[in-house]
């Protein structure tokens, strides 16, 4: 029976990358992929962007409204895995949805994404993930002092930032994202003195 796999992490953990080179291992041993991303994110407009510098057309954009098995019905006899970038982004009945593939279609659904926002929340997407997938593997990324990242922290005109809307894409209207540890996210987004 196939599984859905959430692989999440930091920003500048690797996903879309790891994401591609599955898409190309898939592809050498003739596997047919197809390539999901929510439309909400609007960086790489209908491509995935990996900060390394790869990128690729996807497949399907994912409107917050579209079922999934709807969207890709024609391609259910065909494909032999599933790839989703930003999966944080879907709604949990979209999860839903990916979950019913890999048991109703026997497809495996490689699901990337984040695990929480810059405040620490989770996504919908994220939750959904957690309620559904049956496996699970954390991406790692470092902070600048060295350490193992696990927070996203926004940067709004070079300043950190705890408040506004959850989902702001990277690099719009001088947003930007850094990974950070724990430490160094309370002591540069909550301005706390860990030394006190």
């Amino acid at each position: 029976m196939a599984k859905l796999y959430y692989r999440y992490g930091a920003m500048n953990s690797g996903k879309t990358t790891n994401l591609l080179q599955v898409a190309y291992n898939y592809e050498e041993r003739d596997q047919k992929v197809i390539l999901l991303k929510a439309s909400i994110d609007t960086k790489g407009e209908d491509k995935v962007v990996a900060r390394v510098g790869l990128e690729r057309k996807v497949d399907y954009l994912i409107d917050d409204k579209d079922s999934i098995i709807d969207t890709i019905k024609n391609d259910l006899s065909s494909i032999n895995c599933i790839l989703v970038d930003e999966v944080q982004f879907l709604t949990e009945n979209q999860i839903f949805e990916l979950w019913v593939i890999t048991k109703k279609h026997d497809i495996p659904v490689i699901a990337y994404g984040l695990r929480t926002d810059f405040k620490t929340n989770t996504f919908n997407g994220s939750h959904g993930m957690f309620r559904f997938a049956d496996e699970f593997q954390e991406l790692e990324t470092i902070c600048r002092c060295g350490e193992k990242a696990r927070f996203n922290a926004r940067i709004i005109n070079g300043k950190f930032v705890n408040e506004g809307s959850s989902v702001a894409i990277d690099g719009e209207n001088e947003i930007s994202y850094e990974s950070l540890c724990g430490k160094c996210y309370l002591e540069k987004v909550y301005c706390y003195d860990i030394e006190k």
